[in-house]
């Protein structure tokens, strides 16, 4: 398995419609089946080996640092990263980690919610010298897929990248395993002091930089409105309670496995695989 031990958390923006007029609600700490969305990242990044987040903030900064650092258990070492330019798209929001990290990372949003095998599979199946996309090409099951990231593959290889792609078969799902050069794309794609991660990796696929992993059966969901927000917790609590049926059924060595997952109202990330596979 590929050694990735640090990861990057975008999570600087404000997040405006799930939030709606409720000024006083934080994104990232929406609850989801009773726990704050972003424990469910961190109980990925856990479970994945990773040992240090970068969570990149920006947004009511202060309020998020203070409210992620009762979070984190000790196993992870957090580090915030201030992005200033926070209303700007998000590779400014990752080039502000450009300084702080020496080796391939793993790469994702605050805002997704994913079955924690995806993260085993990029690690897997990357090559770490290249970009590293986790790939959904179950087309028939995205929530919106008219705001969806469209992905243009040929093998293994992505063409092309953009919500406004007519020919495309697979989707984004906002999980990547990124070389340092990265940063370097980024920066040959600003135009006028922005740029946004899609234009980072369009460039690198057309340099051959750029490639897709099947996530294959595995299930994520961007949550961005209250319509996903539902979608999600429809889909979550199915798929625990489809584990929860396969541990009473395994016999009692799995006992200690669903009281973790009975711990869903916890607001520390107790559970080991909350958002896993459905055995």
């Amino acid at each position: 398995m590929t050694a990735i031990c640090e990861a990057v958390i975008l999570m600087a923006g404000e997040g405006s419609r799930l939030r709606g007029f409720d000024k006083t609600l934080l994104k990232p700490f929406v609850p989801v089946l009773g726990r704050p969305l972003i424990c469910y990242t961190i109980d990925a990044l856990i479970h994945a080996g990773i040992k240090r987040a970068n969570f990149i903030v920006g947004y009511e900064s202060g309020r998020i640092i203070a409210a992620v650092k009762q979070l984190i258990p000790s196993e992870l070492e957090p580090c915030f990263i201030e992005n200033l330019e926070w209303q700007k798209q998000n590779g400014i929001s990752l080039l502000a980690a450009a300084n702080d990290l020496t080796s391939p990372f793993l790469l994702t949003m605050s805002d997704h919610l994913f079955d924690q095998s995806i993260v085993g599979l990029l690690f897997r199946n990357a090559v770490l010298d290249q970009l590293n996309l986790a790939l959904d090409r179950k087309l028939d099951s995205i929530f919106d897929i008219d705001d969806a990231m469209k992905v243009q593959t040929q093998g293994d290889r992505i063409l092309k990248i953009g919500k406004d792609l007519t020919v495309y078969d697979g989707i984004d799902t906002g999980l990547f395993v990124c070389p340092l050069d990265i940063f370097d794309y980024l920066e040959r794609v600003k135009r006028n002091g922005d740029c946004s991660l899609a234009e980072g990796v369009r460039l690198m696929a057309s340099e051959d930089k750029a490639r897709a992993v099947d996530i294959g059966d595995a299930w994520w969901q961007d949550i961005d409105t209250i319509p996903m927000l539902a979608c999600a917790e429809t889909q979550l609590r199915s798929r625990l309670a489809r584990r929860d049926i396969a541990t009473a059924t395994a016999g009692p060595h799995r006992g200690d496995r669903a009281e973790n997952q009975a711990c869903a109202g916890n607001n520390h990330p107790k559970m080991k695989d909350p958002v896993g596979q459905a055995e």
